[in-house]
């Protein structure tokens, strides 16, 4: 039912690597850093791929997102997605192969660190070296950190301190989307959780430089990872920001705050939540990658406002494609469910993907100086495709801008 496409699943990556992810968090609290590392990996035997939504209050914080009711939903959410697999291996071993640059990926609103493995993957799949985050500043459908136990709570257990590990003594909390208060101003809210967005892709980048120096790190997730293998594997010269939606806004209020970012790729940004001051102080060059449907005059207006006569700034718009045309939904539907939930554009799913993914790769080649053949999709930059348009497909008054 509704489910008519003969192979619904998330697309696999097409570049020479094979693929891991791992979880990996630093500082149980809040405060902490919580990101999926994808990278290229070892082929292994046993490869275990990891579900594409991690447990049931994902479903409940997405559920919540919608506005509708957990119960209900969660049935219907794990019959349309819960077999679903995300293409990587579950930490498998990572495969050194010269330094891989690196990308901070940033989710949209009601989204987590899962999400987009369609692109995270493919970008491992060519070299690169992912960090998708999962934001805290309850932008995300869901997301968890720990707390210490009390001490009542540990005195009920009556566990030997000595047996006690220091997973034992904490307790997961989840944290789910907050949305708009009655009456809120929604500018206050977006604008501080831009900034904390931002700061949580330094954080985590700052994590990575870290793991990459060889000093000893301590991941609250008790994965089989062996971080120990990534020290001087990342290219720190060449790291780039990148997401979808609030995550494209996101990009650009990072590369304003760190200038160890050297480009950004907006994926159908919502610029709303941005300062309009911050736009002269945005140095690196910013690849626009918009959907046909989502972009209005304003917003449009407020991506030009970044244009310049020294630094690259370009746009394009993949015809035929929806806002969620870039998350990994768009996969996981049949035609008549996804176009009903505007999950799929008119465009196949995966030609979009291909076209966003390959475009993404000559911008990151051109601005981070790297030696691969991504340069062969150089005119996709321009927008010389017949599903592309150059620039947008919306109108928008010289005045406004």
């Amino acid at each position: 039912m509704g489910n008519s496409c003969s192979h619904l699943g998330i697309p696999p990556a097409k570049g020479p690597n094979a693929v891991g992810c791992t979880d990996f968090m630093m500082d149980h609290t809040t405060q902490g850093t919580f990101f999926r590392l994808y990278y290229p990996c070892q082929e292994t035997e046993k490869a275990e791929k990891p579900d594409w939504v991690p447990c049931r209050e994902y479903f409940n914080g997405l559920a919540d997102f919608m506005k509708i009711n957990r119960t209900l939903s969660e049935r219907i959410f794990n019959h349309l997605f819960g077999s679903f697999k995300i293409p990587a291996q579950l930490d498998a071993p990572f495969k050194s192969n010269g330094k891989c640059p690196v990308v901070i990926f940033s989710h949209g609103l009601g989204a987590f660190r899962t999400l987009y493995s369609a692109i995270c993957a493919e970008m491992a799949s060519r070299g690169f070296i992912v960090a998708s985050v999962e934001h805290r500043d309850q932008s995300a459908s869901a997301t968890y950190y720990f707390r210490e136990k009390s001490e009542s709570e540990r005195a009920n257990e009556n566990l030997p301190k000595t047996s006690a590990s220091a997973q034992d003594n904490l307790v997961k909390e989840w944290m789910y989307y907050r949305a708009l208060r009655h009456g809120e101003s929604e500018f206050p809210l977006r604008n501080k959780q831009v900034k904390q967005r931002a700061d949580e892709c330094i954080l985590a980048l700052d994590k990575l430089t870290e793991i990459n120096s060889g000093r000893p790190v301590q991941n609250v997730l008790q994965t089989k990872f062996d971080w120990t293998t990534l020290e001087n594997s990342m290219d720190l010269c060449r790291i780039a920001a990148m997401g979808h939606s609030f995550g494209g806004a996101t990009v650009i209020e990072a590369l304003c705050k760190e200038v160890k970012f050297k480009c950004g790729i907006a994926l159908d940004a919502w610029m709303f939540p941005l300062d309009d001051e911050i736009f002269p102080r945005v140095k690196q060059p910013i690849f626009f990658i918009n959907s046909e449907k989502f972009q209005w005059a304003g917003n449009i207006s407020r991506m030009k406002k970044l244009d310049s006569a020294v630094i690259q700034r370009k746009m394009i718009t993949i015809r035929g494609t929806v806002h969620q045309s870039f998350p990994d939904f768009t996969f996981l539907t049949g035609n008549w469910i996804g176009k009903l939930m505007k999950l799929k554009g008119e465009i196949d799913p995966e030609i979009a993907i291909d076209l966003s993914n390959k475009a993404t790769l000559a911008f990151l080649q051109r601005h981070l100086g790297l030696e691969k053949d991504f340069n062969q999709w150089d005119p996709l930059i321009d927008g010389q495709d017949e599903n592309l348009i150059q620039g947008t497909n919306v109108t928008v008054l010289q005045s406004a801008i």
